[in-house]
């Protein structure tokens, strides 16, 4: 059954899960650790996704809570971390109580927020007094192999290739948690490697969401746009890097 019109993730929910849900995992531990996070530690993942970091989080002691605006998303957090208090909710208007957690992570989620002031009230508003928010996203293009695949496919759509927003660029985060009042405590770059197991898991991965007829169209694009990163035993490694920052609630 297709998803409603205002949650247009759930259509992708299974192959985000699949090709992309523990992409961002070499970040978790650096961005963990500033944060201070350990045994017992009260942790909201906003924008959880599938629900892979709830799993870690899990794994470490922590007691995490999970946020996501798709529906199907929060099905598969639920599935993944049993246990874990999933809900549906946007970023900038989490639905728990105020002072709930003593950490809020959001990892390639928060370039995702309309309004990122309102997100981070909205962080602060559930953080415990010294509570911290930890956040992660993708750097900037130059420093991603997938990036070539991007440019690739703007061409073939005759647009310009993406431009890096703000948040991408060296200093970004770090910009709009002090401009907001948090006092940052760390900050950093992490190698993010993306692999396929094949022509067809590459391209599924690029393209998921895409219909069979945009698939077919734009395949061979990503196939000859991704062959600088293909390896002798015919699979992917595209290089990456994410940002991120940990900060300590105004």
């Amino acid at each position: 059954m297709p998803s409603a019109p205002d949650d247009p993730w759930s259509d992708v929910a299974d192959d985000w899960g699949r090709y992309w849900g523990a992409f961002a995992r070499p970040v978790w531990a650096p961005l963990l650790d500033a944060a201070g996070i350990g045994p017992g530690s009260r942790v909201l993942d906003v924008g959880c996704g599938s629900g892979e970091l709830l799993e870690h989080l899990q794994d470490q002691g922590a007691r995490p809570s999970g946020v996501d605006p798709a529906a199907r998303m929060v099905e598969l957090a639920r599935a993944r971390a049993a246990g874990a208090d999933v809900r549906v909710g946007e970023i900038e208007d989490l639905p728990f109580d105020d002072g709930a957690f003593d950490a809020v992570l959001a990892v390639n989620a928060f370039q995702f927020a309309q309004d990122p002031d309102d997100a981070l009230a909205e962080a602060a508003r559930v953080l415990a007094p010294d509570g911290v928010v930890g956040l992660a996203g993708w750097a900037e293009r130059g420093r991603n192999d997938l990036d070539a695949i991007n440019v690739a496919l703007a061409e073939a759509d005759d647009e310009e290739p993406p431009e890096d927003g703000p948040l991408r660029l060296p200093g970004g985060l770090d910009g709009v948690l002090r401009e907001a009042g948090w006092t940052v405590l760390d900050s950093g770059v992490t190698p993010v490697v993306w692999t396929a197991r094949g022509d067809t898991d590459l391209v599924r991965g690029i393209l998921f969401g895409e219909g069979d007829a945009t698939v077919a169209d734009l395949a061979p694009v990503v196939v000859e746009a991704a062959a600088p990163f293909r390896r002798p035993d015919g699979g992917y490694r595209l290089a990456n890097a994410f940002r991120w920052a940990v900060a300590r609630r105004p």
